[in-house]
Parts: structure tokens; C-alpha cells; sequence
């Protein structure tokens, strides 16, 4: 018996890719396509954020839009009934409109559960733990990955150099002292989880190419709200959740691997079902005779290549609406829409005291500066129904698509 991996999934109960009963495919994946090259923002009806509560935290969380909430309550509702007859709704537009965020191909996109895992399947899917050959990274990368590389550096002898901040930016000419002949990969962050510095994407791949190593980053605070272009950076990998600004949420993400690199360079490190392209049994009646219960064929892609099972087909069908929905709102038109917000923070905070930890040339969607008393400042932020992020050190301020001046001119009356 012949099956792929959508009709496999159909036959096993319905838990199938974003299975829908009519509940479910009255709310269609839109069409990949062009996004509208004009939209205004804020788009603050799109978001059922309260009108009492100021919300500029998306770099923790982001809101789900109306409708990906609707999605997910359609796609709730019909996982509910028993018995329910799901129909399969195809993976393509969901990679599809990633890959267009980034302008990739579909092919070259995996699922990932987040982008701690897309980090380990390119460390150890290039064999890096037993290479003897070292690792770039910086002082601002995410500190997940650092303690990733740090532990494969204590338990397996790695050797890492990691780079450090100066004046809260990583230097191009610090990276070029540690780089050299014997580097295979230069990990970074695009946009530094803490104070929002972003890297030169191409200026990293260029100098990691000329001394024949590998790029990866990690892009999940400047995906869905930045322009990424991995033909012109020529990135070889990068990874994301999709709770942040892909607006969707905990348990699915994605990793692009550059297509030329699949099996050449970059190998699988896990098996399952979901890599294969084909699936034929041997043991049911009328099969044809196997050595083995199953033969198959593993699909080239980058889904092939690292997609062990099932990803989160809940998530998938809010991502099957979020995507479209910024693609039509277009990151460029987003990366503009908060620049005076940013503008207005640069400018403020320091007056009240908080001193920058984001260099002034920095137009990601985050936003630091140094805090003194944290607890009197959340404690003042909680009674104002503001949220934004207040680390001990540091408070962290990330508008999104439904923020205006308002919302900063109130978080600055709040602090002042």
C-alpha cells in the first residue's frame, strides 16, 4: 500500500495539518501573493488589546490579531467534536508565505517546535560537537544559543570565541580578529533579544564566506516586522519561533536552510515519518512483498530533511491566517510605522533618567535603557495597566502595529 505523508496522517484520526470541519474551511488560507503596498497603521481594530491597557511587549509575546484568534477558535471548536470528519488543509501556503518574508523558496523551509531546535539541528547537522574546527559568536546573541555553545564547549571541548559588546554593539572588526581558516559557523542573533542591536546580515555572511564558513541567525525578533532577504545576505540558516512577530504562537516555528546546502554540506540527524515523501507497507493484505514492514523515500526538502513528526496544527492554522495578514501589511511599512516611536523614546527616556542600552542608530523593533528600583517601576507600570518588559536591569519597551504616540506619551507620563 503507497501513501504520502498527508493521506497517512488523514488515516490516522484526523490530526492531520489544521484538519477542519466546516467550521474550519470556511476560513480558507489566503492566496500567496504580492502584499498590498500601501496600508495604513496602526491598525488597532485588528487586535482585541483593551482600551484601558497599553500593550508595548510584543518582543516577549506578541497579541494575536482578530484573525488568528478566530482561527484558533474555529480550530479549538473542531478538535472538540468526536468523530469529526477533518479534512487535511495543505502545509503549502503557511511555507509559502514565510518563505516570501524572506524570500526563500518553499522547499528550503522546515517546521521547527522553536528556534532553540532549529539551532541544534544546524550545529549537529553539520557535525560541528566532533569537527575540531571553532564557532563565532557574540556577547548579544540569544542566551539560549549561548548556553548551547557554552555547554558543547565544557562537555565536548568546543572551541568557541565569543565576541564582546562595545558601547552595546558587536564590531564587524572585532568578529574579523576571530575569524580564520579553521571557523565553520558564525552564530548570531539579527536583533539582540536585550537591547534590539542588529547585525549587518551580508556584511557577516561575506566575511564568514571568505574564510569558508557558514552563517546562521537567529531571527525572531526582527522577523514578520523587519525586511529579511536571504539571497541578498546570503544567509546559509536562520530560525524562528512564531510567538513573536509571526504573531502565532508557543510550539511551531521555522528553519531555512539554503537549498544547495541540503545533504551536501548539512545532514539529517534525525528520522521520522514525517521526512518521507513515500511510504508503502508490506505487511497488510494485498500488499506487495517487503523485506521490511515499511519502504520509503526521503523527501529532499528542508522539510525532509528535519521534520520528525507532526508539528503544532493548532498553531498552524492561526499561522495560516497571520502570515497573509503581514504580508499585507507589508515590514517595510511596519519597520516605518514605529521609527517615530522610537524617535520620541531616544529623545525621553534619558530625560527621566534611563540611559540607552539601544544604539541611536537602531531602528528594530525593540527598544532598552538601564532602570534603577525595578519593583517601584513595575509596581508603578501594573497600577497603569501598561506592560512592557522590566528586567532587573534593564526595561524593555517593543511596539508593535496597534501602537501609536499615545501609547508612548502615556508610558512616558507613567515613568515621568
Amino acid at each position: 500500500m503507497k501513501s504520502n505523508r498527508r493521506e497517512l496522517l488523514s488515516g490516522l484520526g484526523g490530526l492531520a495539518l489544521m484538519g477542519a470541519t466546516s467550521r474550519l474551511t470556511a476560513l480558507p488560507s489566503a492566496a500567496v501573493g504580492p502584499p498590498r503596498t500601501t496600508v495604513g497603521l496602526p491598525v488597532k481594530d485588528d487586535f482585541s488589546v483593551p482600551s484601558d491597557v497599553t500593550f508595548l511587549n510584543s518582543a516577549y509575546t506578541h497579541p494575536l490579531p482578530n484573525c488568528g484568534l478566530k482561527a484558533a477558535h474555529a480550530y479549538a471548536e473542531a478538535r472538540s467534536e468526536p468523530g469529526a470528519v477533518m479534512t487535511p488543509l495543505s502545509t503549502h501556503d503557511i511555507k509559502a508565505d514565510f518563505a516570501a518574508l524572506i524570500n526563500a523558496k518553499e522547499s528550503e523551509i522546515s517546521y521547527v517546535p522553536n528556534t532553540s531546535t532549529g539551532e541544534n539541528l544546524v550545529v549537529n547537522g553539520l557535525g560541528i560537537p566532533q569537527s575540531g574546527r571553532n564557532v563565532v559568536t557574540d556577547a548579544l546573541h540569544f542566551d539560549g544559543a549561548l548556553l548551547h555553545l557554552q555547554a558543547l564547549r565544557k562537555f565536548r571541548g568546543l572551541d568557541l570565541r565569543i565576541v564582546p559588546a562595545r558601547n552595546w554593539r558587536i564590531d564587524l572588526r572585532d568578529l574579523e580578529r576571530v575569524v580564520d581558516k579553521n571557523t565553520c559557523l558564525i552564530e548570531i542573533s539579527l536583533v539582540a533579544m536585550h537591547n534590539g542591536f542588529q547585525h549587518d546580515l551580508k556584511a557577516i555572511c561575506d566575511l564568514a564566506h571568505s574564510h569558508g564558513a557558514l552563517v546562521y541567525a537567529d531571527i525572531v525578533q526582527a522577523v514578520g516586522n523587519t525586511p529579511i532577504d536571504v539571497r541578498a545576505t546570503n544567509v546559509d540558516f536562520c530560525a524562528c519561533s512564531s510567538f513573536k512577530w509571526l504573531m502565532g504562537d508557543f510550539g511551531l516555528g521555522f528553519l531555512y536552510v539554503k537549498e544547495s546546502l541540503l545533504e551536501k554540506v548539512i545532514h539529517r540527524t534525525q528520522y521520522g515519518y514525517y521526512e518521507a515523501e513515500k511510504l508503502e507497507s508490506h505487511f497488510l493484505p494485498g500488499d506487495p512483498v517487503g523485506p521490511f514492514p515499511y519502504s520509503w523515500e526521503l523527501a529532499s526538502t528542508a522539510g525532509g530533511h528535519f521534520e520528525a513528526g507532526t508539528p503544532a496544527l493548532g498553531v498552524a492554522r492561526i499561522l495560516s491566517e497571520t502570515l497573509p495578514y503581514i504580508r499585507r501589511l507589508g515590514p517595510e511599512n511596519i519597520l516605518a510605522h514605529r521609527q517615530p516611536l522610537l524617535k520620541r523614546l531616544h529623545e525621553e527616556m534619558p530625560r527621566l533618567g534611563f540611559q540607552a542600552l539601544t544604539p541611536p542608530e537602531s531602528t528594530s523593533a525593540l527598544i532598552s535603557f538601564t532602570v534603577k528600583d525595578a519593583p517601584s517601576i513595575r509596581a508603578r507600570l501594573e497600577k497603569a495597566k501598561i506592560n512592557v518588559r522590566v528586567a532587573d536591569q534593564y526595561i524593555r519597551i517593543s511596539p508593535s502595529v496597534f501602537n501609536d504616540m499615545k501609547d508612548i506619551d502615556r508610558l512616558l507620563e507613567t515613568l515621568s
